[in-house]
């Protein structure tokens, strides 16, 4: 059989592999698992969207090859939405592409521009993919750590002006999976001024930026004076309009930047399917009071968690936006070892950090994304077998 290529051979091992045997046997032998683990709404796609789709279905229009690039109509509505949420002007013939879910144009976006050996900023912890797009164009990630004393951003006055000058990408994520840190304009700006100092495109994952709480609204990074200078903001209707298997998202920003990578597409795939762009548009240029409901349940389901916690013995701030909890491990266990734990013990899957990079030792991630009941269930059970624990 043929050797398995390079680029896949340096691509990280799989961390949850054990975890995910033991999941299967405990199901095997009838343990009702929760799953704390995934970042997947469960509620279902709103009505309204549904029924568009429904009505988009039988126009058959809508069953030859659709654009690399999306249909205009849906790139007007992305440029619409960021015009009403962000105040941002986007021409959505030429700073606007459409994307197979936002985790496909996160994975390309270093096709275009990495070549072997160029190096890639990369934040850890973090979204898997950035770093795995990045060994998969040949290019090799330098990792900036998200620590707690820095509020979970990235120091980039850390980073050798050597690295800098070498980098062709940074990639950043706020409200940010797995941490839930925010970041606000001024840190934005400092990032814009950084990349043009060092001529580095940034690419901004945004796909947290409707999940918030307690009136906080989480900014653009292309509210930022220069940001379309600079770099793209990768979006999708995934996590605030529980859409997740619809696989539909966005790229906007510096024109350049987003014409390269509807031309490599057009090389790759065929495009998102229009009826599912025509639900896409239903919710973004629909009525918003899902997001508010949606919301309004993330923050219940917060709540719960921080309150169940804190009397098991963390010591925690509510998250303001994402449907995460990034949480210390107890003292005695690695990250890996507490989530085996946790599923020997009380039939509860949580996700070690490990998995987002070697700055997420020593942590495990919570998310809210399962019904409340289950939740509390979840909590119930953690401390039977925990108690009370120390760090």
């Amino acid at each position: 059989m043929p050797e398995v290529a390079q680029r896949v051979k340096n691509l990280p091992p799989y961390l949850f592999a054990r975890i995910e045997r033991l999941i299967e046997q405990k199901k095997a032998a009838g343990v009702d698992v929760i799953s704390l683990g995934i970042g997947d709404p469960d509620r279902p796609t709103p009505e309204h969207i549904v029924a568009e789709a429904g009505r988009q279905l039988y126009n058959p229009a809508h069953h030859q090859y659709p654009s690399s690039v999306g249909m205009a109509a849906f790139r007007k509505a992305v440029a619409d939405w960021y015009a009403r949420r962000f105040g941002v002007v986007l021409d959505p013939g030429s700073e606007v592409v459409s994307l197979i879910g936002s985790k496909e144009g996160i994975a390309h976006i270093a096709w275009c521009y990495v070549n072997p050996g160029d190096t890639v900023l990369v934040p850890d912890p973090g979204y898997p993919v950035y770093a795995g797009g990045t060994i998969l164009a040949g290019g090799e990630p330098y990792l900036m750590p998200l620590l707690p004393e820095n509020g979970f951003l990235p120091r980039l006055e850390d980073i050798p002006t050597e690295v800098a000058r070498r980098a062709k990408l940074m990639f950043l994520n706020y409200p940010n999976n797995p941490t839930a840190a925010v970041a606000e304009r001024d840190f934005f700006a400092t990032v814009v001024a950084f990349a043009r100092e060092f001529d580095i495109i940034v690419c901004h994952d945004a796909a947290y930026t409707e999940i918030a709480y307690d009136g906080y609204r989480p900014p653009s990074f292309l509210e930022v004076p220069g940001a379309k200078e600079v770099g793209i903001e990768f979006g999708s209707v995934s996590k605030p309009y529980n859409m997740t298997g619809w696989r539909c998202g966005w790229a906007a920003g510096k024109a350049d930047v987003v014409e390269v990578l509807g031309r490599l597409k057009s090389n790759i795939d065929s495009g998102v399917f229009q009826v599912v762009q025509c639900a896409a548009i239903a919710g973004l240029s629909g009525p918003q009071d899902c997001l508010a409901e949606v919301n309004a349940l993330y923050k219940k389901r917060r709540d719960i968690a921080v309150a169940a916690l804190r009397e098991m013995g963390w010591v925690l701030n509510p998250p303001r936006a994402t449907f995460y909890l990034w949480l210390p491990v107890p003292r005695g266990y690695t990250a890996e070892s507490f989530a085996e734990h946790l599923i020997e013990g009380a039939g509860v899957v949580v996700t070690p950090g490990t998995g987002y990079g070697k700055y997420g030792a020593g942590y495990f991630r919570i998310s809210l994304t399962l019904p409340t009941e289950r939740l509390q269930e979840a909590f119930g059970r953690m401390k039977q077998l925990l108690g009370r624990v120390t760090f």
